[in-house]
């Protein structure tokens, strides 16, 4: 009977959305581009050792089979018929790196997150054999300064610390890939035929791709001691790369992969040179389309491949900004300091004192990205006063989101030339009404946000619905659905707002140079490790003991 009473919306495409926190699938009404229902599981992070990051790639990928079978049976219960379900897209966290063993299917050590540290000596050695020690010299190949940032750095690491690796590639089990490689080969049947390909915006993140040749860069991966063999085949962002293997979408083709900024930027329709989009998510990520040519920063940014959406179509450009931490302070606050129970909680607090109070928070808990590409800087709370409680420090969470972002705006600027006249945004973050009206504030421009933010998933839903063999999703501009928008004018004057920028950048100074890469001895990190001062402490403690039992006698 339910069966009968289908509602029946046309052809509908579904988004694999997976990123550093969670793991999300959408599914969309390809002609209105309408969000028809979606399922969202949370991710955990491992911390083994002081700056690493972790995650366990079959969490990940069971992940994404939980919320595609939740997401189809709230379909049916909508009676929305999932047999209309025509094509899925997949948008994934960038540079974060894996390697399975293709034999039985399992990966050889957990993932590696983007903004895991543990590659700054890797990169320091790199530098060495590096003419003039130049962090840009690959810069004009592939866009990125060498940076613990990127996916080659990570592999070299795996490389030279796991045996089971290295015994991977010598026996020709081993597949290197980013998220997004790791889903679709997965997926599409895994150690049973499953297609190992990545797409031109994921490749362009590894620093192992040339973005003129569009290639991987067999002297780049000499550089790099990477083998060629285990890298991914390299795709157009919208193609049809396999048939899902298993599951209630089982033969439902994966025709569009998008790293989550590209996607992003493709679900803002910023497919105009110059137009720009900000993604507020773990991190922060401010591209700028710069067309079919791309574009070398000469202030701190990444020139990075924007999108391709079809072999035959032109690949675009953009001009990026990262920053480390963003929506992770939020939740910094959360679990490692307490003060919230919600990350909601955190705009509550903020709004309560509309100030810092002169407090500026530095996130560098990753060290800082764009525009300063600096490993030594770590994260400081300044300007604390007897009157600061946690409602400044969590309004100062806030405020640096938005500083971070302004100082990639002005880099931004002065490469383009022509200064952004508003700012579009999107992602988790921007739910927060107090920080959007703050990055207004701070840019001195207006801010813009879509009515409906899932802009990351719905651009891989779009690449995915425009592949050819699907051809269910128009890209044609007369033919996307108008967007509405909500609009944050700037409310405080310029003067105030630079003044505050100005404190900011003095707080950013403060946090560099920080941390070093020379270990500590076996490293011990605690006070003991200091003779003199552990012998001090130890011995007051002796004496304070005695003074205690000698009282007690005297009672």
């Amino acid at each position: 009977m339910a069966a009968s009473h289908r509602v029946v919306l046309g052809p509908l495409v579904g988004s694999i959305d997976q990123g550093t926190s969670s793991t999300r699938f959408l599914v969309f009404n390809a002609k209105t581009a309408e969000l028809l229902s979606h399922h969202q599981v949370e991710i955990k992070q491992k911390f083994p050792k002081e700056g690493w990051v972790e995650q366990d790639p079959k969490e990940i990928l069971q992940s994404v089979y939980e919320c595609v079978e939740k997401t189809c049976e709230k379909l049916n219960q909508l009676n929305i018929d999932i047999t209309n379900i025509k094509a899925i897209g997949v948008s994934n966290q960038r540079e974060t790196t894996v390697v399975w063993d293709k034999t039985t299917g399992e990966p050889l050590y957990d993932a590696i997150v983007w903004l895991d540290l543990r590659t700054q000596p890797t990169v320091e050695r790199l530098l060495k054999i590096i003419p003039g020690e130049n962090k840009s010299f690959f810069k004009t190949r592939t866009g990125l300064p060498l940076s613990t940032y990127f996916s080659a750095v990570k592999l070299r690491w795996l490389l030279d610390n796991v045996e089971e690796i290295r015994q991977a590639v010598r026996d020709g089990r081993a597949m290197f890939g980013t998220i997004d490689s790791w889903l679709i080969w997965s997926l599409t049947g895994g150690k049973n035929g499953g297609v190992h390909c990545t797409d031109i915006t994921n490749a362009s993140r590894t620093m192992l791709f040339n973005i003129h040749s569009l290639e991987w860069d067999s002297e780049l991966c000499h550089f790099f001691d990477v083998p060629m063999e285990i890298l991914p085949k390299v795709r157009s962002s919208s193609e049809i790369y396999g048939l899902m293997k298993s599951g209630a979408l089982t033969g439902v083709p994966i025709s569009g992969c998008l790293g989550d900024q590209s996607a992003a930027l493709v679900g803002q329709m910023c497919f105009k040179d110059g137009q720009a989009k900000n993604t507020y998510g773990t991190g922060c990520f401010l591209l700028c389309n710069t067309g079919q040519k791309p574009v070398l920063s000469e202030h701190g940014l990444l020139t990075t491949v924007a999108y391709k959406l079809g072999r035959d179509k032109p690949v675009c450009y953009a001009l990026e900004g990262s920053v480390a931490i963003a929506g992770a302070v939020v939740r910094w606050l959360r679990d490692n300091l307490g003060i919230v129970k919600s990350s909601s909680e955190v705009e509550k607090l903020a709004a309560e004192v509309g100030t810092s109070y002169g407090c500026y928070f530095v996130p560098a808990f990753s060290g800082l990205y764009a525009p300063y590409w600096e490993p030594s800087a770590r994260g400081i709370i300044c300007g604390l006063t007897q009157f600061t409680n946690k409602n400044h420090i969590a309004f100062a969470a806030l405020e640096a989101v938005c500083f971070q972002t302004r100082e990639i705006l002005d880099a931004m600027n002065k490469d383009c030339g022509i200064p952004l006249s508003e700012l579009q945004v999107d992602g988790g973050m921007t739910n927060n009404k107090i920080l959007m009206q703050l990055q207004a504030d701070i840019l001195c421009i207006p801010v813009v946000k879509p009515s409906m933010p899932e802009t990351t998933a719905l651009g891989a839903a779009m690449a995915a619905g425009a592949a050819e063999g699907v051809g269910v999703w128009s890209l044609n501009p007369g033919d996307l659905t108008a967007v509405t928008w909500e609009r944050f004018e700037p409310q405080i004057n310029p003067e105030e707002s630079e003044y505050r920028y100005a404190r900011w950048k003095k707080a950013v100074m403060k946090s560099m140079g920080w941390e070093t890469s020379e270990p500590q001895a076996n490293g011990d990190s605690s006070i003991f490790s200091s003779l003199p001062l552990g012998f001090y402490i130890v011995s007051s403690m002796i004496m304070l003991i005695g003074a205690k039992y000698i009282s007690g006698i005297d009672k």
